[in-house]
């Protein structure tokens, strides 16, 4: 539908420009996520800088943007609310930043264990439901500058907000075929807020969602203090209460940081390290705990942004985290003024590359069990806003399916069939899902004297396989029969081995080398 992202190699200029209009999106939204935790907006706009400055230097996957995000957000509400119920505003906070240290401590852990790896088990479906779902959450989250006090914007005023909407998408997408001098990103920011700012057109701005979350309309320039932890009772029952919370943090920030990594090595044909970004991410965490953060981790919707502009490399992520710790510092006047309506229709923009439109010609030219998963990874991140269990959800649908379609496809054969001997040749993997199946095709009592089963093409992949030619065997000797496998791959020698008197199976001893990949010769 749109050509929004081109396979190409970054260089200095495009990094910088990229950075800076990451950075001037990631200013609502690192306000928007304060508002969800309950937090001070100053506190998840440096969040953003230290998550996303740490990660762009140390991380795993250059050009991904990391900051404050909508999902460690609501998870990290839970800690503020725990505090504030123990001993008010104050200690709401010093939960929240002993929390998020100590949900970067088991990101570290995770990367040091090389956990990240198990990113490669998400099915594609999985992959695709996980981009669809954040794509309509991303829109959906736009609608909320749509109102103003609460209310929808009515009349000209909704009007005005559209038009500017719709022309920076305009920019955005048809600007490139005129010029790449400039990210067209940015560009559509920058002439959007040129005509707000010079009374061409009258529109809600940053200030203006400031004064909607409470505030005064202006953006503080403090740095962020260092975290003050007095006042809390170390004891067992403060870490039991903040734990879970902790992990629930750790697992959602490592889950959406490296689904947005494998998203992005897709998009760019390169490939991060998971257990890279698992160490950087769990140090960012770390600091944005110890500088009185929200923390964060990946963010889609800006990561996107930065390919789209140009941004591959390290130097992208870190300009932008420098540049927002300037507008904050400095430039937070200039800031508030810049419309919303830009950065809504950047944001759609982004929804429309992230959307993967070619789902919808996927009914019916793919499996109906691939098409439930995909719907469900959508659904569940719709609906629950948890990445975590869409993710967890998909892989156990996944799981599910192709433990059912496997249980389908073990077939047993005669190759060798006279009066004192039988063998048989199995095919497939043997399992739990295919035992029940496996043993229907043998009949101990109507069988031959002797049987050998032969295991060239099929494996034995856990102890529910060996269990069901455990009691295979048992079933031929009350028989008075004997039974005998061959050509077990070594892996199923170990496990066998391992086992020891739990399993009673005679193996032949003229076993020859077994090869996954080796042909039959004899069909």
């Amino acid at each position: 539908m749109f050509e929004l992202f081109q396979k190409k190699r970054g260089n200095l200029k495009d990094d910088s420009l990229s950075g800076l209009t990451v950075a001037l999106a990631l200013v609502p939204e690192a306000i928007a996520f304060s508002f969800i935790a309950g937090v001070s907006p100053l506190i998840g706009l440096w969040s953003a800088v230290f998550v996303g400055l740490i990660t762009a230097t140390l991380g795993g996957r250059p050009g991904m943007i990391s900051g404050a995000t909508g999902a460690i957000a609501i998870v990290a509400a839970n800690a503020v609310q725990l505090g504030e119920k123990a001993g008010g505003t104050e200690m709401g906070l010093k939960y929240l930043f002993v929390t998020l240290i100590l949900a970067g401590a088991i990101q570290l852990i995770a990367g040091l264990l090389k956990l990240g790896r198990f990113i490669r088990l998400v099915p594609h479906p999985v992959m695709i439901g996980f981009v669809n779902g954040l794509a309509i959450v991303i829109g959906l989250g736009q609608l909320g500058f749509f109102k103003s006090g609460g209310n929808w914007l009515q009349g000209a005023e909704l009007g005005i907000m559209i038009a500017l909407v719709v022309a920076s998408m305009a920019i955005i997408q048809f600007l490139p075929k005129l010029t790449k001098a400039i990210p067209s990103t940015l560009a559509a920011i920058l002439v959007i807020g040129l005509l707000t700012y010079f009374g061409v057109v009258d529109s809600r701005t940053i200030s203006d969602v400031l004064k909607d979350g409470g505030g005064n309309g202006t953006l503080s320039n403090d740095f962020p203090p260092i975290a003050d932890f007095s006042g809390i009772t170390w004891d067992w029952a403060f870490f039991k209460a903040i734990l879970p919370i902790s992990f629930t943090i750790a697992l959602v920030g490592l889950i959406e940081s490296l689904m947005t990594l494998q998203l992005i090595d897709e998009i760019t044909e390169t490939r991060g390290k998971g257990n890279r970004e698992c160490l950087a991410q769990g140090g960012a965490n770390i600091m944005s705990g110890l500088f009185s953060g929200m923390g964060g981790c990946a963010m889609i919707g800006q990561s996107l942004i930065n390919i789209k502009s140009g941004g591959r490399g390290r130097t992208s992520g870190i300009v932008a985290a420098l540049s927002l710790a300037v507008f904050v510092l400095f430039a937070g006047p200039v800031i508030i003024q810049i419309p919303i309506a830009a950065l809504v229709g950047v944001m759609f923009m982004v929804v429309i590359g992230t959307f993967e439109w070619s789902t919808f010609k996927s009914f019916g030219k793919i499996a109906g069990s691939e098409m439930i998963v995909i719907l469900a990874v959508t659904l569940v991140t719709v609906f629950l806003h948890n990445l975590a269990l869409a993710v967890f959800v998909g892989v156990v649908l996944s799981a599910l399916v192709f433990a059912w379609e496997s249980s389908k496809h073990v077939t047993v054969t005669v190759e060798k069939d006279d009066e004192n001997e039988r063998i048989y040749g199995v095919e497939g993997i043997l399992y739990f899902g295919s035992v029940r199946e496996f043993s229907d095709k043998f009949q101990a009592k109507s069988d031959v004297a002797k049987i050998v089963i032969d295991f060239e093409e099929a494996r034995i992949c856990d102890l529910s396989g060996l269990e069901a030619i455990n009691a295979l065997g048992e079933r031929y000797r009350n028989a008075g029969k004997t039974l005998c496998v061959r050509h077990l791959s070594s892996d199923c020698r170990q496990m066998l081995e391992k086992a020891g008197t739990l399993v009673n199976i005679e193996v032949l001893p003229d076993d020859p080398h077994y090869s996954v990949a080796r042909l039959r010769t004899d069909k």
